[in-house]
């Protein structure tokens, strides 16, 4: 298993936190990709809803989240995803074909700094 190792003097800083009903682990200068936000590319957005943070081996659990503790993070990319192909079909001679795609929005997220009071 490898070691995550961020920019703090090789100490393991991460956290937790929820967007858009998921929950994405990530470490200081990581890229996480959420579900599409409003805002635009280069705005720093700050996340609450913050579930663990660890710290030098000092790790915090919310119930259910952690008191002060924020992520903020910059948008870095509006995008689209792959395409996915959604085809329905009932056999019998009903004549029933439905062929529909779907391509998912996306934002890329970069964590710029983990708070923790």
């Amino acid at each position: 298993m490898q070691r995550r190792r961020d920019n703090i003097g090789g100490v393991i800083v991460y956290a937790v936190f929820e967007v858009g009903g998921q929950q994405f682990r990530a470490g200081l200068g990581e890229k996480v990709r959420v579900e599409a936000l409003p805002q635009q590319i280069g705005d720093q957005i700050v996340l609450d809803n913050v579930l663990l943070v660890s710290d030098a081996g000092q790790v915090q659990v919310g119930k259910p989240t952690v008191g002060g503790a924020k992520v903020k993070a910059t948008v870095v990319e509006q995008g689209k995803g792959d395409k996915i192909i959604v085809f329905h079909y009932r056999p019998g001679g009903k004549r029933h074909k439905v062929k529909t795609g779907h391509r998912q929005n996306y934002t890329w997220l970069r964590v710029d700094e983990i708070v923790a009071e």
